[in-house]
């Protein structure tokens, strides 16, 4: 058993290492971003993830269908898009989307399928610039809470780095994502936006301009209302 699980892992990080990239071109980079603003217009619509919280935070990041390949030892992986706040994380609107990615979340299962969804909300400046500057781990690198619903004591998420929310199979749940992976995908930046920019750039200097399907992800957030 513990032979089997060990392959699919490795299984899994050559499938990583040997195809170019999660989606090595720009139309399915455009698809990500298309799909994760499906994933937060359903997880705010539904009140999944409460206004109350997402009015204070700096950052979002929203992964579409996390897959869990490894059966065993909880492998997986994803991308997805994130988006900040102007003016340095004080301002109502928010920034084009750079590209992210995660590993090693383990989530799916205890949702109870092998594909799940997350919407992340980062708290802090202070852990914002550890995400843009390269792989973290959450629950080491940064501290993380399984988000609380909109009925929640603000007590509930004590003072976390990030608060964390998930759906699989129509179920939404805030859920730790301890031991998971993110990284700023620089590759699908540069493909994204055809040329050499880093996360940094994106979502804090405002290098770029929104694609199509980042301006539909913007979009989402500036038509809340915030105040």
């Amino acid at each position: 058993m513990f032979k089997a699980a060990i392959s699919s892992l490795i299984t899994f990080l050559l499938l990583i290492l040997t195809v170019p990239g999660w989606a090595a071109d720009k139309t399915k980079d455009e698809e990500t971003i298309k799909n994760a603003v499906t994933v937060l217009q359903a997880m705010l619509s539904s009140k999944a993830v409460p206004d109350s919280l997402l009015v204070t935070a700096d950052c979002i990041i929203v992964l579409p269908s996390v897959k869990k390949f490894a059966v065993g030892v909880g492998a997986s992986g994803g991308r997805g898009a994130m988006t900040c706040r102007d003016n340095h994380f004080t301002g109502s609107k928010w920034s084009a989307p750079a590209m992210v990615t995660i590993g090693g979340a383990s989530a799916g299962a205890q949702l109870g399928g092998s594909s799940t969804d997350f919407v992340l909300l980062i708290m802090a400046p202070a852990a914002v610039n550890k995400v843009l500057a390269g792989k973290v781990k959450v629950g080491s690198d940064l501290t993380a809470a399984a988000g609380p619903g909109a009925t929640a004591a603000s007590s509930t998420v004590g003072g976390a780095d990030i608060l964390t929310y998930g759906r699989a199979k129509g179920l939404f749940a805030g859920i730790s994502l301890d031991g998971a992976s993110l990284e700023p995908d620089s590759s699908a930046d540069q493909r994204l936006y055809d040329k050499a920019v880093t996360a940094s750039q994106i979502v804090i200097d405002n290098a770029v301009a929104p694609t199509s399907a980042g301006q539909a992800l913007i979009a989402v957030l500036d038509s809340r209302d915030w105040h």
